[in-house]
Parts: C-alpha cells; sequence; structure tokens
C-alpha cells in the first residue's frame, strides 16, 4: 500500500464519516485500491452519498450523467485528485 497524500488522508475520512464505514479506518485506506465491488465494496447508493458529502465539503458537484465518472471513482487517489482539481473551497 503506498501512503496516503494529505488531501488523500482527508477525503478518506470524509468517505468513512458520511458512509458509516464501521470497522474502516480510513488511514488504513489504500489508495490505489478500488472503492467498488473488490476494493471497499462501495455501490451506487454510496456513490450518491458521498458525491453528496463532496459538494458539500469542497464545493462543486460530481454529476450522475458525467461518463467520467469510472475513472473518477475509480479510487481514493483517482477522487482525490479529481477534488483537488475542482474544489472551490479551501
Amino acid at each position: 500500500m503506498s501512503p496516503q497524500s494529505p488531501a488523500e488522508a482527508d477525503l478518506a475520512k470524509l468517505l468513512v464519516e458520511s458512509l458509516n464505514l464501521e470497522g474502516v479506518d480510513a488511514a488504513q485506506i489504500d489508495p490505489d485500491a478500488p472503492l467498488f465491488n473488490d476494493g471497499l465494496g462501495l455501490d451506487s447508493i454510496d456513490a450518491l452519498e458521498l458525491s453528496l458529502a463532496i459538494s458539500k465539503q469542497y464545493g462543486f458537484q460530481l454529476r450522475s450523467d458525467n461518463d467520467a465518472n469510472r475513472r473518477i471513482f475509480a479510487s481514493l487517489r483517482a477522487l482525490s485528485a479529481h477534488v483537488e482539481q475542482h474544489r472551490t473551497t479551501a
């Protein structure tokens, strides 16, 4: 597992808190592991909840009709890079 960047660590905490992932330590989420299926096991409802939390925390919306969503939500690292590129709040 590669180490999390500070931005990835913040996003991992948001992910664990907003999805109420009991027994998951945010610091132990592999930033390169898949978020869905075999990785953290998230589903489409989790993606919607996480999108809302990101919108509130970082000031921009993730759209469900975005063709790049598979790439954006591929891993914590990919999601964090997208958030850092589009965030409007510090």
